[in-house]
Order: structure tokens, then sequence, then C-alpha cells
């Protein structure tokens, strides 16, 4: 059964920061690109962060460029998200996408930024 479980999520003041972690099984991880997408209340979902299948390449929109890193564990079948100088509008639910043979979405995790 494939699986992809995000957690870390949470209420975070501007300016702080937060560590968000998927974690993966069922399928074969390392053969997969993983990404981060957020979705805000009334707004389409949209890419935050993305990482290659061994984890040399990372993308990031210039929305979180410079605050927001990705990286994965290809030992521990898991990606995090490391988001910083977070702001109130990165409020949105946070969601795992795992991208190869199959595409694989987590359930999402609330990010809520708020004083």
């Amino acid at each position: 059964q494939v699986r992809l479980v995000e957690s870390g999520g949470g209420l975070v003041r501007p300016g702080g920061s937060l560590r968000l972690s998927c974690a993966a099984s069922g399928f074969p991880f390392s053969d997969y690109a993983m990404r981060w997408y957020r979705q805000a209340p009334g707004k389409e979902r949209e890419l935050v962060a993305a990482i290659s299948r061994v984890g040399f390449i990372t993308n990031y929109p210039q929305s979180v460029k410079g605050r927001f890193t990705i990286s994965r564990d290809n030992a521990k079948n898991t990606v995090y998200l490391q988001m910083s100088s977070l702001k109130f509008e990165d409020t949105a639910v946070y969601y795992c996408n795992g991208m190869g043979t199959y595409e694989y979405w987590g359930q999402g995790t609330q990010v809520t930024v708020s004083s």
C-alpha cells in the first residue's frame, strides 16, 4: 500500500520557521522525484519545492526561493521542507507529491502563519 504521510505543520508567527516531513512507503522512493505543493483557501494548488531522485537538483518558485529548502533522505524514505522567514501568505495546506512511474499524493498538513 502506497503511503505519503506529512507531518510538522502547525501554527507559527510571521518570521518563524517550521520543518515539514513526508514519510513514504509502498513504492521505490529513490526512483521518484519528490515535490511539495501548497493550497491556500480559494486558490490553486501551487508547487513550492522539487527535488530530484538523488537530491542533487532542487527547484523553487520565486515566492519561496531563499526561504524554503527541500531535502531528502533516501535511506529513511523521507522528504523534508524546511521553511523559514514565514509570511502570512505562506498559510496553506502543504502536500507531499511523488512523481515517477506513477504519481502519489499525501493527505496534507496545515501550516498557519499568524500573529
